[in-house]
């Protein structure tokens, strides 16, 4: 097959870390490559933020990253991004008209999703649907500090209805879809996010920490990840506080836009020191900035424990990494993280907003090595055996396969992708274009 994921804001060239790079970039990246594997041919379309960037970027053999031009070739922060998809979703169009017959398309974020419903609209393109991320779940936690425009919901609902399929992440997104955005079940599957084994896998403690400069008698606790606050980094930095005086504990923080940590550049750097300045342990948490995939493998492996205590996630791809290579996770008890880590035998999974359960369960670990050890064999186990990219793709293959397939009008025989009635595509791009 020829097949189009859409990604208007995460590139797979963009530098993981930032405010706007994580797991959806990982995602599309590895999808695009194990589909290439496989034997199909993979566009990648995403929106143009540097005038020199070429129009295609070769990713591997089967692979392109086609860059759309819409709004000005810089970047922009994804909340402001909705008053350009009309021009990205014209342009892709054009694409696909004169260039590359695609068989099917898969939208990642709702963005995204606009600009495959108007090729569903104009050119009989099949699409499926991951948002990745659900507006009214965003406002449930985040409240007045949702950027997006209001016009996100209205967006989503019709997606929801017009997609061939939407693909939840976890168990708690398909609940949310259907609790909150009256899913068709026959339309939805569910297919979690993934790791690579040839990037993530144990290996020895005392060497990974000699190449981070870190002490072989610490006990090292990793965040890794978006520096925004959603994440409850803050939340790490109390649990530290908590600990008894008398253990060695460091906590570690990779992430940011750029490879030294820089304030300017990342504000949440700044509040995040501050508030380690007022409960006095600054001296024990070290902020390294970014660092490539290739790097990430040691920071883990270093690690006696990965904390990952965000408010909400979708998914969370940094626990299973963190499975991966041997380490046990200590997460909230939300979104994904729910799902991929097992309490008990994989990790802990704790309240956000707890610092005091966190650090219990920290202490807990430091106390008990073998126990440390015992979780993170599990973990491993339970990564390789459900959450490898080639499992993830050969369940989206299914999904895709299936709609391709079952590509025909609304009364046709196979009912797991009936089209259900909504609004047309126009509706929702006229929406967008009344946001901007």
């Amino acid at each position: 097959m020829r097949i189009a994921l859409i990604s208007e804001h995460a590139s797979p060239l963009a530098t993981l870390g930032g405010v706007d790079s994580g797991g959806q970039n990982i995602y599309v990246t590895h999808v695009a490559q194990c589909l290439a594997r496989a034997g199909h041919h993979v566009d990648v379309l995403t929106r143009r933020d540097d005038a020199a960037l070429p129009r295609t970027v070769d990713l591997r053999p089967g692979v392109r990253v086609v860059h759309i031009d819409a709004g000005p070739a810089e970047f922009v922060p994804k909340e402001a991004l909705l008053r350009h998809m009309p021009d990205f979703a014209r342009a892709s169009e054009q694409l696909v008209r004169h260039s590359v017959p695609y068989d099917l398309v898969h939208a990642n974020f709702f963005m995204s999703g606009l600009v495959a419903l108007r090729l569903k609209e104009t050119l009989g393109l099949p699409f499926a649907m991951t948002f990745h991320a659900l507006g009214l779940v965003r406002q449930e936690h985040q409240k007045e500090a949702d950027a997006f425009p209001p016009q996100r919901i209205e967006i989503e609902r019709e997606l929801v209805r017009r997609a061939d399929a939407v693909i939840a992440e976890c168990p708690q997104d398909h609940a949310d879809l259907t609790r909150l955005y009256d899913a068709d079940p026959r339309r939805l599957s569910m297919v979690p996010c993934g790791f690579d084994p040839d990037e993530f896998a144990p290996q020895d403690r005392a060497l990974s920490r000699a190449r981070l400069g870190l002490k072989p008698d610490e006990f090292i606790v990793l965040q890794l990840g978006r520096m925004v606050p959603r994440k409850g980094v803050d939340n790490v930095i109390r649990a530290l506080a908590q600990l008894p005086a008398d253990v060695p504990a460091r906590l570690l923080v990779v992430g940011g836009e750029s490879r030294e940590p820089d304030e300017m550049r990342t504000p949440e750097i700044g509040r995040l020191r501050r508030l380690a300045r007022e409960l006095g342990v600054l001296q024990r948490v070290s902020f390294i900035g970014h660092r490539t995939r290739s790097e990430l493998r040691d920071c883990y492996a270093a690690a006696d424990v990965f904390a990952s205590t965000p408010w909400y996630e979708p998914f969370g791809i940094t626990p299973l990494e963190a499975m991966a290579c041997g380490t046990p996770v200590v997460g909230s008890a939300v979104g994904g993280i729910r799902y991929s880590v097992r309490d008990g035998v994989t990790g802990f999974l704790v309240p956000p907003h707890d610092p005091q359960a966190l650090a219990a369960r920290l202490l807990q670990l430091h106390l008990n090595p073998a126990l440390a050890r015992a979780l993170g064999r599990a973990g491993i186990r339970r990564a390789r055996s459900m959450f490898t990219w080639e499992r993830v793709t050969d369940q989206l293959l299914e999904v895709y396969r299936a709609i391709r397939t079952a590509n025909l009008p609304a009364e046709a025989a196979w009912p797991a992708l009936r089209l259900v009635g909504g609004a047309s595509g126009r509706t929702a791009l006229g929406g967008a274009r009344a946001a901007s």
